[in-house]
């Protein structure tokens, strides 16, 4: 049986240290994601790799940790959370080391694998741990845990390049080992509970693991070989799902519209920031000449403030409720994009200012969702639930990476979308901030309908 944790209209002290625990350690495997992407042409240069080769060391580490969330959150469903942090932590530390260590490439893509194995369990624990023990305070909580990724987000590359710059790209590892230390404290500090009877459908969790796997093929490689298996594995996955009594996603949440709109306008909105993450760096490389610390120095101030922000989100959810908190997140967003498209190409501290409102919105739009699924879920199906909104987070960033990507690669540099973007090279840039800011207004005119019609 669940311990339930005291907690009054402030964080008591206990919670006070989960909550630092659990962001703290959120951070580290949301800046392993990034921070090995500046590393890339040394890790190359270290093993003689072709860019086929090095680009497993991102790509094997991304498409683990994508499944991995989706199957942690299951597991939460069943398994005491201390029990699941040990276990993750302990793989991602363990495989952190071995990456220290690795002689060759093939030992360095076992532990980027065996680090995603571990590293998936953090931000689906992350975000089941105030459902589960602090309910009185989750939406606070969910302003703290968006922030942290926020924030982690845009410190990622600037913390990787100054570690692989100054010694080596093998010491970014050792950030991820340093997350050992958290274990004894995760064991001391959550409640207990004891494993709760149930069934998992391990062929169902099979065909999920094959079908993202294929869909994240498809977004890298647009290969017809992977749209083949996609399709296969996933109408086995459907299949399965409606025909035994207890499949490894409940179908039934997705009769609940306002989960499934909710999920749908996570997927977009995250979309745009991680767009944003990807198109900034190239931006500024080739519009402005930019060196990689410079770089950082830009993105700093928005992810600054998306990780101080968290305490007032957490107090504005309560009073203004998590709907019109979207819709504020999606506003920002949308205003930052629109920003950008406009002065794209102009001084460098106008693409400053637009990218800090921009990540305004993210930890508005990421805590703000985060409550709502918590909200029309059952505690049978908020273990999933927050799986599948994590997994959906991921993928989102990887669609948006590949898909602007291909844009920008064909986009006519002669067309102006925006009628008062600057002319000259950046038009490409230009329109492709123009199409974020459609996306973000069109996602808000979703929810804001979609909410709406469930009050009649």
């Amino acid at each position: 049986m669940t311990s339930q944790v005291n907690t009054t209209d402030s964080l008591t002290l206990n919670t006070r240290k989960i909550v630092v625990l659990t962001c703290t350690i959120l951070a580290f495997a949301v800046m392993n994601g990034t921070m090995f992407n500046v590393a890339i042409p040394d890790i190359s240069e270290s093993f003689n790799l072709t860019p086929a080769q090095v680009s497993w060391v991102v790509t094997s580490f991304t498409t683990v940790f994508a499944i991995g969330t989706l199957i942690y959150g299951k597991l939460a469903d069943f398994y005491p959370i201390r029990t699941l942090y040990t276990i993750g932590i302990s793989l991602f530390s363990l495989g952190a080391f071995i990456g220290f260590l690795s002689p060759n490439y093939e030992i360095l893509i076992f532990a980027r694998i065996l680090q995603a194995m571990g590293a998936a369990s953090v931000p689906s624990l992350s975000f089941i741990v105030p459902m589960r023990f602090f309910k009185n305070e989750r939406g606070k909580i969910f302003g703290y845990l968006a922030s942290t990724i926020a924030f982690s987000s845009g410190i990622g590359p600037i913390v990787g390049g100054v570690i692989g710059g100054t010694l080596e790209w093998r010491y970014i590892f050792l950030i991820s080992v340093a997350s050992a230390f958290a274990i004894p404290f995760f064991r001391k500090w959550l409640p207990r509970e004891n494993k709760k009877i149930g069934k998992i459908d391990y062929i169902g969790a099979a065909l999920v693991c094959l079908s993202v796997t294929s869909l994240l093929f498809i977004i890298t490689t647009v290969s017809w070989i992977s749209l083949l298996s996609f399709i296969t594995f996933f109408v086995l996955l459907a299949w399965r799902t409606i025909s035994i009594q207890y499949p490894f996603i409940d179908p039934a949440m997705f009769k609940i519209r306002k989960y499934t709109v909710t999920m749908i306008t996570s997927f977009l909105g995250t979309s745009i920031v991680f767009g944003l993450i990807f198109l900034i760096p190239i931006m500024l490389r080739e519009l402005y000449g930019l060196n990689m610390m410079e770089i950082g120095i830009i993105l700093f101030p928005g992810a600054m403030v998306s990780g101080l922000i968290g305490q007032w989100i957490g107090r504005v959810i309560p009073l203004r409720g998590g709907q019109s908190v979207v819709k504020f997140g999606l506003l920002f967003i949308s205003c930052g994009t629109l920003f950008i498209s406009t002065f794209a190409g102009a001084n460098t501290l106008l693409i400053t200012l637009g990218l800090f409102i921009a990540y305004l919105g993210f930890p508005l739009l990421q805590s703000a969702t985060a409550d709502l699924i918590s909200m029309n879920l059952s505690e049978k199906q908020n273990g999933v639930g927050m799986g599948l909104f994590n997994l959906s987070n991921f993928l989102a960033g990887a669609f948006s990476s590949a898909m602007f990507g291909k844009l920008l690669e064909n986009e006519n540099g002669s067309l102006q979308l925006n009628p008062f973007s600057l002319l000259g090279e950046n038009l490409i840039y230009s329109n492709l901030y123009l199409v974020f800011t459609i996306v973000g207004l069109l996602s808000l005119l979703l929810f804001s309908f979609s909410y709406e019609l469930d009050k009649d």
